[in-house]
């Protein structure tokens, strides 16, 4: 039964079809008042993209890597951490909720 388990980006598994994935949803895209808000991490601060095309390339990224898996997904949505500025829970909170709300099980561990 010995199972691969590499990490990858969506470079990297675009076309593949995988058993199972693990994608961590990072603070680049997060759901916010209602919508979605787009981020680039610039030196030590996230900034908003403003440039539609980026934004459509974020969003792709994240079809892409949503939708490699065969049997089953977890998806990781990191809690932030107070101590690190770049990575305030709140900037997490919101999307995981979301993710929850529409329908996605949350796993408690």
């Amino acid at each position: 039964m010995g199972g691969h388990q590499d990490a990858a980006t969506e470079f990297q598994v675009q076309g593949l079809e995988l058993d199972w994935t693990c994608v961590t949803w990072d603070a680049d895209l997060r759901f916010a008042g209602g919508g979605w808000t787009y981020h680039d991490f610039r030196g030590k601060r996230w900034c908003n993209i403003a440039n539609a095309q980026n934004r459509h390339y974020l969003r792709n990224a994240y079809r892409v890597l949503l939708t490699r898996a065969r049997q089953g997904m977890v998806i990781f949505v990191p809690p932030g951490d107070r101590s690190d500025p770049s990575r305030p829970p709140e900037y997490y909170d919101s999307t995981f909720q979301y993710l929850s709300e529409v329908g996605i099980p949350v796993i408690d561990g």
